[in-house]
């Protein structure tokens, strides 16, 4: 079994768990975690580039929730169980909207690290300003075309509200492809705003975090 290389909490209750990568995956996709006992697995998108050493992923601790704790316990040298790599949310070179909230962003990220944050935008919700994962490097990559939204309080460099925000001020033609990512009802709503502005159901790609 992979054992953990690091398991560091990036903001209160939200970890990075990261092993070697020992196997090919599509920027997007997904693997299923579990551990050394009768739990069931969970599944997670992958955060980190295709070539990059280590293959990660970026969780929250679920109140209640039966595996996320004890992840949360892992340290380096302790074994964690991986399934191959699956999932059909795969990033695509063209231009691009991406639209994720809290961990959702996870997948994005690992596009952006594998070489296809060209022509793409990125809008990521969160509650609080905390919750802005890897915002150095978007902002890096993409300047202009990330956009923060927080409902929560938030510095002035970040609009106050829901991603929702972004279209009520956009008004010229939206990019003829979306992927969404984060938590049903967003995605919902996201989603039919995104039919109603004219962008085709069948190039609005969606990948439901619970």
């Amino acid at each position: 079994m992979p054992r953990v290389l690091n398991n560091t909490e990036i903001s209160p209750g939200v970890f990075l768990l990261s092993v070697k990568r020992t196997v090919q995956f599509k920027p997007g996709q997904t693997v299923k975690i579990s551990l050394d006992n009768d739990l069931a697995p969970r599944i997670y998108s992958i955060c980190s580039g295709t070539e990059d050493p280590t293959l990660s992923v970026l969780y929250n601790i679920k109140e209640g929730g039966a595996l996320s704790p004890q992840l949360a316990r892992l340290s380096p040298g302790d074994s964690v169980r991986l399934s191959e790599p699956g999932g059909t949310f795969f990033g695509t070179p063209g231009p691009a909207l991406w639209i994720a909230t809290g961990t959702g962003i996870a997948p994005f990220y690992s596009m952006l690290r594998s070489g296809l944050g060209h022509n793409k935008t990125l809008l990521h919700g969160v509650r609080h300003a905390n919750q802005f994962y890897f915002g150095t490097e978007w902002a890096t990559e993409l300047g202009t075309r990330y956009h923060r939204f927080c409902s929560g309080e938030g510095p002035e460099a970040v609009v106050h509200g829901r991603v929702n925000r972004f279209f009520e001020q956009a008004h010229g033609p939206l990019p003829h492809r979306v992927y969404i990512c984060g938590q049903a009802t967003m995605c919902v709503e996201i989603r039919d705003l995104l039919i109603a502005r004219g962008v085709p159901f069948g190039n609005i790609i969606v990948e439901i975090y619970f």
